[in-house]
């Protein structure tokens, strides 16, 4: 498959991105009773994902929406409103058209923000694997899962009423085949936390975080390269992820060995 970047590339790019989160909140939906009220829906080709306890725009958005399915902004723009939110709306470059966007705007709707996605060949030329020894990485044991939800709510500047939430909501995922989990620790004290998810030969870096005392150490390039490590012993052919533009993850990415595909553009409610 060639990496040289396209408009099909592109597309298959962003359809990571729908089958990852389709894939977390399929096991989020499937823990008893549904207590996180997990829903998805297709219209079309677009994804709409809602989580009714989870606030914000991090779940509960649309995926894959093109400028040629504008005859279904109606019904996204219904669904969301019958459960008391907005919609969240992801557009790639491949997928928008001043249509869509004039549509949007007409809704209601503005350009929020950035989001960057990056990709690049899981083969092992690309990087350089050897860790900093002061940084070990490991797979999470079943158990431990309580001190994934402390990494991720320090590393977020979440309140830490939400740990418990975090760890059960990923630990779920954890005897899934598609995920792998990996704690990094210095000097034997957790730091970090980082997941890899895998299907159909694309490795995607599904998210990471780090606690604010150990910043600025290695930790996250660390974990990028122990994914990357995991990717390549998968025979994934290429490896994806998102962050914010600019950031210190988008950097740690490209050291890699991966590039940016594209920025795409979020829309929300006035």
């Amino acid at each position: 498959m060639s990496l040289i970047l396209t408009e099909e590339l592109a597309r298959k790019i962003e359809q990571s991105e729908i089958e990852l989160l389709e894939s977390r909140l399929t096991g989020v939906q499937k823990i008893e009773g549904n207590p996180m009220g997990v829903e998805i829906k297709k219209f079309g080709d677009a994804v709409a994902f809602y989580v009714k306890n989870i606030p914000g725009p991090s779940f509960n958005n649309v995926k894959g929406l093109s400028g040629d399915q504008l005859d279904e902004i109606g019904a996204i723009l219904d669904f969301y409103h019958e459960r008391g939110i907005s919609a969240n709306f992801e557009i790639t470059p491949a997928h928008c058209s001043a249509e869509l966007f004039q549509l949007l705007s007409e809704r209601g709707y503005f350009q929020r923000s950035f989001r960057t996605a990056l990709y690049g060949p899981a083969t092992d030329d690309q990087v350089d694997l050897e860790e900093d020894g002061s940084i070990s990485i490991r797979e999470f044991e079943d158990d431990e899962f309580a001190i994934f939800g402390q990494i991720y709510t320090k590393g977020f500047n979440m309140p830490s009423s939400l740990i418990d939430f975090v760890a059960q909501n990923n630990q779920v995922l954890h005897h899934n085949e598609h995920w792998t989990f990996y704690l990094a620790r210095i000097k034997g004290e957790p730091a970090g936390i980082g997941v890899l998810f895998e299907q159909d030969g694309i490795a995607t870096l599904a998210a990471s975080a780090t606690t604010p005392e150990y910043r600025n150490k290695g930790v996250h390039s660390a974990l990028v390269k122990k994914r990357l490590q995991q990717a390549q012993q998968n025979h994934c052919h290429m490896i994806v992820g998102q962050t914010g533009y600019g950031s210190g993850s988008l950097r740690n990415m490209e050291r890699a060995g991966m590039k940016v595909a594209y920025t795409k553009a979020i829309w929300t409610k006035l």
